[in-house]
């Protein structure tokens, strides 16, 4: 089995580290073929970056998509994850839902991050998926996940402060840990943290093979799209019927 991964994201570094992680869990069960996004930001924090993800993550399906079963969307925020479904052949997967519909499963679930403005875009993207009943809230830490990517050892102490306060001063049963660029940090954290620390990575990954795997009935395709400035592979793909 053949699943896309997209790291809409900019920066090489990270791609390779979600790599790395998504091959440690996923073992002989699939390959993954990662992919960077071609323009954007570096590391996606603020509404601007995420929307320009969302059009990258697009152009990434366009270009690499064929001969893929699934598709992983690496970017916890999902940028761009209703568009790229409704244009994919295959299963799309998105990262921050495949976490926030297990750890919903667990009971009532907090969110830690990096970068300060993905609070509120978090608490609406969860209400978004009819889930704001469950979650306690979401927490984050002054590094941005790209500086935490760069130096995960020194974000690791403040990461696990904030997991705790979630479960000991908001109530939450379960603690995502959040964002491409944390791949791995739960498993470190979790002896320091009373709660279940799940990783965002290793839950999407889990959840894009499972998908894989599951008899697929592609949505009708939307209408023939007209654009204008577009790469030839994602112009092609959205003239298709």
């Amino acid at each position: 089995m053949r699943i896309l991964l997209i790291n809409p994201n900019t920066t090489e570094t990270v791609t390779a580290l979600v790599a790395q992680h998504v091959a440690a869990v996923a073992g002989d069960a699939a390959a993954f073929v990662p992919v960077t996004g071609r323009f954007g930001a570096r590391y996606i924090s603020t509404r601007a970056s995420s929307a320009i993800a969302a059009h990258a993550a697009l152009d990434a399906y366009a270009a690499h998509g064929a001969g893929c079963d699934a598709v992983y969307l690496a970017c916890f925020g999902d940028p761009g994850l209703l568009a790229l479904r409704e244009i994919a052949d295959v299963p799309v997967v998105g990262m921050a839902e495949a976490a926030c519909l297990e750890a919903a499963k667990r009971g009532r679930f907090a969110i830690v991050t990096g970068g300060a403005l993905w609070g509120p875009m978090l608490t609406e993207f969860v209400a978004s998926l009819g889930l704001a009943d469950k979650l306690t809230g979401v927490r984050t830490i002054a590094p941005t996940g790209g500086e935490i990517a760069t130096n995960p050892d020194a974000a690791l102490a403040a990461l696990a402060r904030a997991c705790m306060a979630c479960a000991t001063e908001d109530g939450a049963d379960v603690v995502i840990l959040g964002g491409a660029a944390l791949a791995g940090l739960a498993e470190r954290i979790q002896p320091n943290v009373t709660v279940p620390a799940l990783c965002s990575v290793a839950v999407g990954t889990h959840a894009v093979i499972a998908a894989a795997r599951r008899q697929y009935d592609a949505a009708a395709r939307p209408p023939a799209l007209e654009s204008v400035g577009l790469s030839a592979e994602l112009a092609t793909l959205l003239l298709q019927k």
